[in-house]
């Protein structure tokens, strides 16, 4: 539903976007993440038609965002980070306007109108200045214009940005509740939310593509490691040296939790790890396997000390 095929995009010197590929299935939610100024904003803009790249094409619900744009614009609902909001307008009023800007027929604009307060539980506040809403029934509003021309693909950019907890959950819970309905694809610095309503995730630093795929791809793909982790009375710099110089251990690192070590899958060095703890009277408290977290693998790669 959404294909980005070798995309470049600079701006004067700056390479903002460098051959960036990815694609998503239809009926998805998909995550685009990566650190501040990594580029996620630019290759939205240019899904959205917004900007055009300097190299390479994609294609969004089957149309070419350059050749075949009027398509591919109306088969998008689109919310940027900072939502264009006429604030003297109720809510029902500025829909209206969106949906006119949209080019719904007119005869449709009443159950177009309707369907977006419904879906994005605006009805009780459809009258009232959008001015005077909360910042997360202004977000409503927001994902609302997106939706109101029934577009195939909906594009977010940081939608729970500056939100409370509980409109967080508010947001999640209504972007959630589209999954099916249409692909999503949407940028965010939390991982959290990441893990809670997203199918698969996008990874990008630099411009450059990192990782992709569904949490549990991503997790064997770059699964060049097993990790234990273990927890001692006694621990230190001195027991990590210990413990690095055992055959089979690619690294060990002091944690919050206990002594972190990662080991090739092929040389299991566990029973030499509990021959050190007993020979030295450490304390052993606990010794577990450690899986991999979407934190572990984001800072990983983009880190660097692994790409796809």
């Amino acid at each position: 539903m959404i294909k980005v095929e070798h995309i470049t995009k600079t701006y004067g010197d700056l390479l903002a976007v460098d051959d960036l590929s990815f694609s998503i299935e239809k009926g998805k939610i998909w995550g685009l993440l990566g650190p501040n100024a990594a580029g996620k904003t630019t290759t939205m803009r240019i899904l959205t038609g917004y900007l055009s790249p300097n190299e390479g094409c994609a294609t969004v619900a089957g149309f070419d965002i350059l050749s075949e744009a009027k398509k591919a614009k109306a088969s998008i609902g689109y919310l940027p980070e900072y939502v264009p909001l006429y604030t003297e307008m109720t809510v029902t009023e500025y829909l209206s306007y969106v949906a006119a800007l949209k080019l719904i027929p007119q005869k449709e604009r009443k159950g177009a109108l309707e369907r977006s307060l419904e879906k994005c539980g605006l009805q009780e506040v459809q009258k009232r200045l959008i001015r005077n809403l909360s910042h997360g029934y202004k977000q409503r509003v927001g994902i609302a214009q997106a939706l109101i021309h029934d577009p195939a693909v909906l594009i977010l950019d940081e939608p729970t940005v500056g939100l409370d907890p509980a409109q967080i959950k508010e947001i999640r819970e209504l972007i959630k509740s589209l999954r099916g309905e249409r692909t999503i694809l949407l940028s965010t610095h939390m991982l959290a939310e990441v893990t809670q309503i997203c199918d698969g995730v996008a990874i990008i630093n630099r411009g450059k593509l990192v990782a992709c795929g569904s949490l549990a791809e991503l997790t064997s793909s770059f699964k060049e490691n097993e990790r234990t982790l273990v927890k001692l009375k006694i621990t230190g710099k001195s027991i990590a040296n210990l413990l690095q110089n055992l055959p089979g251990v690619k690294s060990v690192s002091l944690t919050q939790e206990g002594i972190l070590v990662d080991w090739n899958p092929n040389q299991d060095p566990r029973d030499e790890i509990a021959r050190i703890i007993a020979e030295n009277k450490l304390g052993l408290i606990e010794i577990r396997p450690k899986t991999m977290s979407l934190e572990d693998l984001y800072l990983k790669a983009i880190s660097g000390e692994t790409q796809q």
